[in-house]
């Protein structure tokens, strides 16, 4: 039986954007494939999607820039597949809020098990783990089963998928210090670089939400050579 999964496809050169959308339909998955940011709008507005595969360099609006305006609204799952390769443009697109990062060329069983995982994450069965648990510091709340952040105010402080991902690894660890290789097994952007700026774009991004002062954190510790660790009482 097909997958009621519904995936995007964005992608301006046909043969990878087809070979891509074959694959992943042998897989069980239902996709729609666009070549432009204007085609993608097209299926958003009449369409649930579950997870979008978008490439950078398109015709007319670039992926990044839809990524930032997308971030404005919603937390729909996204994947870059992209020939950029340059460093900047993979912690750009971490910083404006994407899922995952890959680069092409890529083994189609490699972005499927990417696919699968942050599905995984972001599935209801996933959140069903933390149902009614939630985690108390310094006048913050995260809410595990909703995954959202709440001040003392109980207003919403809203994060992207890494970022709660991120926190709340701290924050169920707190005073134990986390390699950032740890921290990327939390997280969907496991990738296994060893050079990966993942976690620190991460980290630097909850400390400017969370932290009085994010160049002198309290929370957050920086423990150099090792990795992060979460400090203060958490209940």
């Amino acid at each position: 039986m097909v997958s009621q999964t519904h995936l995007v496809v964005v992608d301006d050169e046909p043969v990878a954007r087809e070979s891509l959308a074959a694959y992943l339909e042998r897989e069980g998955f239902r996709v729609t494939m666009a070549e432009d940011i204007r085609g993608l709008r097209a299926v958003l507005e009449h369409e649930k999607v579950d997870l979008l595969l978008l490439d950078i360099r398109l015709p007319g609006q670039d992926g990044l820039s839809f990524l930032r305006e997308l971030r404005s609204r919603s937390n729909l799952p996204v994947i870059f597949v992209t020939g950029r390769v340059d460093e900047i443009d993979r912690v750009l697109g971490l910083e404006l809020g994407a899922d995952d990062y890959v680069t092409k060329p890529f083994a189609h069983r490699e972005l499927l098990a990417r696919v699968r995982t942050l599905l995984r994450r972001t599935s209801d069965s996933y959140r069903l783990e933390y149902n009614n648990l939630a985690r108390h510091f310094a006048g913050w709340t995260l809410d595990l089963s909703r995954r959202c952040l709440t001040d003392a105010q109980g207003e919403e402080v809203r994060l992207t998928r890494g970022e709660f991902e991120i926190l709340s690894a701290l924050v169920r660890r707190p005073g134990q210090v986390l390699s950032r290789d740890a921290l990327l097994d939390e997280s969907s952007h496991r990738d296994g670089a060893p050079n990966d700026r993942t976690v620190d774009v991460l980290i630097a991004r909850l400390r400017r939400k969370i932290e009085a002062d994010p160049a002198d954190p309290r929370l957050i510790i920086t423990e150099h050579g090792f990795g992060y660790r979460f400090v203060g009482p958490v209940h």
